[in-house]
C-alpha cells in the first residue's frame, strides 16, 4: 500500500474529529454532527485518494498509481488542467472510477431575458411558470420488478457462499442502473434550464419531513434535493441567478392573477377556480407564484420596489 493513501486516511480522520469538536462547541453551523465511526463491514464501497506524488497520467493515456502500476482508463472527458489529486473508487456493483481534482474557470453563458419559477411534484416532476412540464420518470418504480427478482434470489442464497456474493453484485448493479439513469436525467434537465433562463426560482421543500410520510418512497425516487443542488451549482458556475422561495409561501393556495389566498387544496384537486373568475392549473399556478415571489425577493435584496405598481 502506498504511504500517500495512509496519510490521506489520517487527514480524513483528523477533519472528521475537527468537525465533531467544532459542532459540539457551536463553532460549526448547521445540524449537530456525531462522533466519527468506523465504516460498516457491510459497506461494499471502497475508495483511496492519492496526491501528485502518488499518481500520474502517462503519455499513453494510462493512469499510473503508486504500488499498483499503470491502469487502462476509459476517459469520459479530457482533463481541464493538471490534476492535483485523484480518488479511485470501487462501488458496490464492482465498478471502478477515477475522479480527478482539477482547476476549472467559471464560464458565463450568453445573456437571455427569460426567468422561470419551478414547482416540483410527484405526479409531474417539474412544472415551469411558462406552462412547460417535465414528466416524472419514476425510475425506481419502473425497476421494481427487476429489483424484486434480484432481491428474492439473494435472500435464498446461503450466507457466506460465493453464490450469495454473485447475487449481491446483481442487486447492486440493478440499483446502480437506477441511480445512474436518475442522475443523467437530472443533469440533462438542469443544464437545459440553466441555459434557457437567467434566473431560476424553486420552492424550498423540506425533503426530510416529506420522507417521513406515506409518500416517502416516491419522494426518495424523485430526488428533488439532487436536482435543485445541480441547479444551484450550475447557476453559480455559469453566471445565472438561483434562489429558493420560503417553504411556507402559499404558492398553491394563492391566485396568480388577483393574489387572494384561498383554502388548502387537497392533492387530488388539480384545477381550481378563484373568485375573480380565473381558472388555474394547480401546478402551473404554483410555479407562477414562485416566480413572482422569487423576483420580489431579488428586487428587495437589491433595494428595488416589491409591491406592484398601482
Amino acid at each position: 500500500m502506498s504511504s500517500v493513501v495512509l496519510v490521506q486516511a489520517c487527514q480524513d480522520a483528523r477533519a472528521a474529529y475537527r468537525n465533531w469538536f467544532d459542532s459540539l462547541s457551536g463553532k460549526r453551523k448547521g445540524p449537530k454532527l456525531g462522533k466519527p465511526r468506523f465504516r460498516s463491514r457491510k459497506d461494499h464501497r471502497q475508495a483511496i485518494r492519492l496526491t501528485r506524488n502518488g499518481f500520474g497520467v502517462r503519455a499513453n493515456r494510462k493512469l499510473y498509481v503508486a504500488k499498483v502500476g499503470e491502469l487502462k482508463v476509459a476517459w469520459s472527458r479530457e482533463l481541464a488542467s493538471e490534476p492535483s489529486s485523484v480518488t479511485i473508487v470501487k462501488d458496490s456493483a464492482g465498478r471502478y472510477f477515477a475522479s480527478f481534482v482539477v482547476a476549472v474557470e467559471d464560464q458565463t453563458l450568453p445573456e437571455v431575458d427569460t426567468e422561470v419559477g419551478i414547482d416540483l411534484g410527484l405526479t409531474t416532476f417539474a412544472v415551469m411558470s411558462d406552462g412547460r412540464k417535465i414528466n416524472s420518470p419514476r425510475f425506481l418504480r419502473q425497476a421494481e420488478r427487476r429489483l424484486k427478482k434480484a432481491q428474492r434470489c439473494l435472500s435464498r442464497k446461503e450466507k457466506g457462499s460465493q453464490n450469495r456474493v454473485k447475487a449481491r453484485i446483481k442487486v447492486a448493479e440493478a440499483h446502480a442502473r437506477v441511480a445512474d439513469t436518475r442522475r443523467n436525467f437530472a443533469h440533462k434537465h438542469s443544464t437545459r434550464i440553466i441555459r434557457e433562463n437567467r434566473a431560476i426560482f424553486v420552492e424550498g421543500l423540506c425533503v426530510k419531513g416529506l420522507a417521513r410520510t406515506k409518500l416517502a418512497k416516491s419522494v426518495h425516487d424523485a430526488r428533488w434535493a439532487m436536482f435543485t443542488r445541480m441547479l444551484e451549482e450550475k447557476a453559480r458556475r455559469y453566471g445565472r441567478t438561483f434562489a429558493r422561495v420560503d417553504r411556507w409561501f402559499p404558492s398553491t393556495r394563492m391566485c396568480s392573477v388577483c393574489g387572494v389566498v384561498g383554502d388548502a387544496k387537497p392533492l387530488h384537486v388539480r384545477e381550481w377556480a378563484c373568485g375573480c373568475g380565473a381558472v388555474h392549473d394547480r401546478d402551473v399556478n404554483a410555479a407562477r407564484n414562485i416566480l413572482a415571489a422569487g423576483l420580489a425577493e431579488s428586487r428587495n435584496a437589491c433595494g428595488g420596489a416589491v409591491s406592484p405598481a398601482a
